[in-house]
């Protein structure tokens, strides 16, 4: 197998695309002058069944496990070494994240000078930020990919096995009355996921295996919420007692395996129509900002719905009527031009990021650097962008510091580092 599978590529970018379709989708915005509210459109009867297929993290974990692993044998092929695979693979992967922690580390000051309410302005903060905890999850992923492909190449499903296994655990003791010890998962279900990547690139199923994949993840995920204690959305509902996304629980492995099952199944499909020259022009520009396209996508929904709700009055229609259908293509279309216009101005950070230095720095200080990275945009998805007192004073500029401070320790070789390898 290549270094590069279409299939792979289309797989990631349809999932990101979709999780951005979703989330302009599902929002339900009040606004009484003072007050912005906001409710999820998934929570009208029946429509948790959209959430089956909306709900495409367990893909986009699957796509970059195989995409990682051959990227990491394309390398080693080179005669590269792991540490500078890694410390490439994350610094492509934090650029994109600078410029938007440092604009919005300014906007809500800005907004705040302005006159914009306190209220929905932290909202919409704070819904930014929260998108980092994906970027965090992902970097520990890469962070752990070369062990977990050897313990792969060593032990072969059962790597799977004991990670779903341990999500099993977990989610047992989350609800036996110790809520907290489910955000273990965040760890045990998104790498169970990353590691059916690694299999897809040895040994790509067959259709009749992709058939038996759909049939069976999507019948356990349907046993689970029928008999469990899990509930029937894949995604976060406000007001719900437990959410099978934040923190993540086994149905979201099980709901995984069905989803690979079924793309896999339009594998052929997907490869022919990857072929047409007009496909795969519009397949590398989103490629290549696939990440810029995650990471702007609320801050577009942000700028439309303060603009719409703040400034024009305007509230969501009741989900699933005439006039929310009627208006739903205006709201997605004003949110798709505004990303438009920040993939234009900030996409390039990505699009084009500088190449890895030829002196590399040493191996621990590249994932400890990672470590850092990881760590920093948690903190960021935990405070959001809420401004403080002052600048310097807000949660998401300390953690930002860490995370320059991370890509800094990734990208570069300390001095005190290269003064003790000379001594």
């Amino acid at each position: 197998m290549s270094k590069r599978d279409p299939f792979l590529d289309v797989v990631r970018v349809l999932a990101i695309v979709l999780v951005v379709f979703q989330h302009w989708l599902v929002p339900v915005l009040g606004w009484n002058g003072t007050e912005l509210t906001a409710g999820n459109a998934y929570a009208t009867p029946g429509w948790w069944v959209l959430t089956w297929i909306g709900q495409v993290m367990p893909l986009v974990f699957f796509a970059g496990g195989a995409a990682n692993t051959l990227s990491l044998r394309a390398h080693r092929g080179r005669g590269g070494s792991d540490r500078d695979w890694l410390s490439s693979r994350v610094h492509r992967l934090a650029i994109p994240m600078l410029p938007l922690i440092a604009v919005w580390l300014v906007v809500p000051h800005l907004l705040s000078t302005l006159g914009v309410p306190t209220q929905p302005l932290n909202m919409g903060s704070g819904v930014v930020g929260q998108l980092l905890w994906f970027m965090a999850v992902y970097l520990a992923a890469i962070l752990v990919t070369p062990w977990m492909i050897k313990a792969q190449e060593r032990y072969g499903l059962r790597v799977f096995a004991v990670l779903a296994g341990a999500a099993v655990l977990v989610d047992i003791l989350r609800f036996a009355d110790l809520p907290m010890v489910g955000f273990v998962n965040a760890a045990f279900v998104w790498l169970a996921v990353h590691q059916l990547g690694f299999h897809y690139a040895k040994n790509p199923p067959s259709m009749r295996a992709a058939a038996a994949m759909a049939i069976a993840g999507f019948g356990a995920t349907a046993l689970m919420v029928g008999f469990g204690p899990y509930p029937l959305s894949m995604v976060g509902m406000p007001g719900a007692p437990v959410s099978n996304a934040g923190p993540p629980t086994t149905c979201l492995i099980t709901l995984g395996i069905g989803q690979i099952g079924l793309v896999l199944l339009a594998r052929p499909l997907i490869r022919s129509l990857v072929a047409k020259p007009a496909a795969a022009q519009v397949l590398t520009w989103v490629g290549v900002r696939s990440m810029s396209l995650y990471l702007w996508h609320m801050s577009a929904m942000v700028a439309v719905a303060g603009v719409w709700t703040i400034g024009l009055g305007y509230s969501t229609p009741e989900p699933g009527s005439l006039l929310w259908f009627a208006m739903l293509p205006l709201w997605i279309g004003s949110a798709a031009a505004v990303l438009y216009g920040l993939l234009r101005a900030f996409g390039r950070f990505e699009a084009h990021a500088p190449g890895p230095l030829v002196v590399q720095p040493p191996a621990l200080q590249v994932m400890l650097g990672t470590a850092a990275i990881a760590v920093g945009t948690l903190g960021i998805a935990a405070t959001g962008f809420a401004p403080g007192d002052s600048l310097l004073s807000t949660g998401a500029t300390i953690w930002g510091g860490v995370v320059l401070s991370g890509l800094l320790a990734v990208r570069y070789r300390l001095p005190s580092v290269s003064v003790v390898r000379n001594a």
